[in-house]
Order: C-alpha cells, then sequence, then structure tokens
C-alpha cells in the first residue's frame, strides 16, 4: 500500500505523538457564543479590497461574526450585483444577519429635511424586510458650516425625527460618533445626548473613534448605558502615524473591554455588538478569526 507523508510520519511514534496532541486549526478556532450578545461586523474592510460577495459571506461564517452592518445603501446591491431578494437567499444559507446600514445625514439644511428623513424611512424598510431592528446613524462631515450651534441644534431636531420614524416600524436608531463628523469630542458627544430625547434616540457608538476623539470609552458607555442600542468594538492606539495605523485588532490597542463589557452586562444588554476593522494586517478573515479568539477568552466569561 502507497503510504502518503502524513501517514509516513504518523508512524514515527515521537511524530505520532505530537500530531495526536495537536488539534486542527479548524478544531482549534472556537467562534464566538452569539447569545445575549450576538457578534456582526461591517462590510468596510472588504470594500477596501474589492472582495467579491461570497468571499465576504463566506468569511463571516467561517468567523461566527453572523451579522452584518452594510455600508452604502442602496448603493451596496448594486456594487455586489445582487437583488434584494438574492441577498435574502446567501445570507440565510449561511445562517447570517443584515443588522443594519451605516445611514449617514447629510449636511443639517432645513431644505433637506424632507428628503432626509424619506432616506431614512427607505432604509428603515428595507431593513425591517431582513428582520432587523435598528439604524445607525452618522452625523454629517466636520466642516466650517456645520460647525455652528444653529447646525448642531438641526442636527439633533432631525435625529429625534428619524428617532420618530424608526418608532413607526419598531425599530431604534442611534448615533455613531466618528472623528471627523460633526460628533467627535466628549464634549460633543454629552452635548449631543443632552439634545436629543432619550425616549427617540439613542447611542450606538464606536469605540475607536471615541478613544481617538480623547473621550474615556468606558465613562460613556457607562453614562449613557441606558441609550445604547448597538456598538462598534474596535480597538485603536493613539499617538499612531495614521488612523490605518491605530486602528487594531481587539486587544491589541488601548480600549478596556473587558470593562466595557462589565457596563453591557449591568444592564443585561442584548442586542448586536460589531467588530469594524479598518485594516486587516493579516487578510480580513484571520483578523476576524483572531477578534473571534479575544471575544471567546476576554469577554464571554464575563458576559454572553
Amino acid at each position: 500500500m502507497k503510504m502518503d507523508r502524513r501517514n509516513f510520519l504518523a508512524s514515527v511514534p515521537v511524530v505520532a505523538a505530537w500530531l495526536a496532541a495537536t488539534p486542527s486549526v479548524a478544531a482549534q478556532y472556537a467562534k464566538p457564543a452569539n447569545k445575549n450578545i450576538k457578534w456582526g461586523v461591517s462590510t468596510n474592510i472588504w470594500d477596501q479590497t474589492k472582495a467579491p460577495y461570497p468571499e465576504i459571506l463566506d468569511n463571516m461564517k467561517e468567523s461566527g461574526f453572523i451579522g452584518i452592518r452594510l455600508r452604502g445603501f442602496p448603493g451596496i446591491l448594486e456594487r455586489w450585483g445582487v437583488t434584494q431578494a438574492q441577498l435574502h437567499s446567501e445570507l440565510s444559507k449561511r445562517g447570517l444577519q443584515a443588522i443594519t446600514i451605516s445611514f449617514g445625514l447629510r449636511d443639517p439644511d432645513p431644505g433637506q429635511r424632507q428628503q432626509v428623513l424619506d432616506s431614512a424611512r427607505e432604509a428603515i424598510k428595507f431593513l425591517k424586510d431582513f428582520g432587523a431592528n435598528h439604524l445607525v446613524v452618522f452625523s454629517p462631515g466636520r466642516k466650517p458650516e456645520t460647525r455652528t450651534p444653529e447646525a448642531f441644534k438641526a442636527l439633533c431636531e432631525r435625529c429625534n425625527q428619524i428617532g420618530e420614524i424608526a418608532g413607526e416600524f419598531g425599530f431604534t436608531a442611534g448615533l455613531h460618533n466618528h472623528m471627523g463628523q460633526m460628533v467627535q469630542t466628549p464634549e460633543e458627544v454629552d452635548h449631543f445626548m443632552a439634545m436629543t430625547d432619550p425616549k427617540l434616540f439613542g447611542l450606538s457608538p464606536d469605540t475607536a473613534h471615541l478613544h481617538l476623539g480623547g473621550s474615556d470609552v468606558v465613562h460613556v458607555l457607562n453614562t449613557y448605558k441606558h441609550r445604547i442600542r448597538f456598538l462598534d468594538y474596535k480597538d485603536a492606539k493613539r499617538n499612531a502615524p495614521s488612523f490605518r495605523d491605530a486602528i487594531c485588532d481587539l486587544g491589541d490597542g488601548e480600549i478596556d473591554f473587558p470593562a466595557c463589557h462589565r457596563v453591557l452586562k449591568s444592564v443585561n444588554y442584548r442586542g448586536w455588538v460589531c467588530v469594524d476593522l479598518d485594516t486587516a494586517r493579516l487578510g480580513p478573515l484571520e483578523d476576524y478569526k483572531r477578534c473571534g479568539d479575544y471575544v471567546v477568552s476576554k469577554l464571554q466569561p464575563i458576559y454572553l
């Protein structure tokens, strides 16, 4: 009988013992549990590589991050070359879910108010068809015309109105803070939260952008823990030469995620946490598996 290389090595006693004691790579990787906390990803990192959508969804399935935040609705369907029905089918056969979209607000021009609200309504209808229940809202870009008290007031009013629309569909809506946008600094986060109605609009924080914007991440989460509806767990290091250099896999940066997780446990949070990578140094699948290892070993013992 012809003996292949592995069988030959297995016939050597010392090597055979090592092979028996060493599980396969597949057996070593334990996927996140997806119980009270359900784990998702953003299409962001794959958008940079222009990966075909089947590869993105296959990577998600293999890494155990089962929810996806879509960027650029409705353009993402065009970019991927799929219909809404086809996306349903592709997600379903892999056991994945569309959980929200990145909804970017335009400049808070009063003349654009109705157009913005109509766009939010369409985005919510789209998400409802996938069984989602939350809209993540990004504030407009940080420009001279948006950095006035009047513009900030208009932003908060617009978000309250989006929150009213979300409520009509049984949805929640929340702010995603971001560098280079109207809500960036600790003071702006606090000001925004004070000027929006807690019954209408929540917080969908990004931990990396909080950290890089000067906030104490754990303090922010604890302060607004009853208004958290969705989160991005993204690790970061301050004083890096560029934004891409600042973003890390979970556990490689400066953010205290175990403390963040204890805040979520304190309010019995049951929802999505999106691990959004802006840089994948080993490739999206391997970096998400590294993040998955961190979730399983460091965070799940605190709160599933």
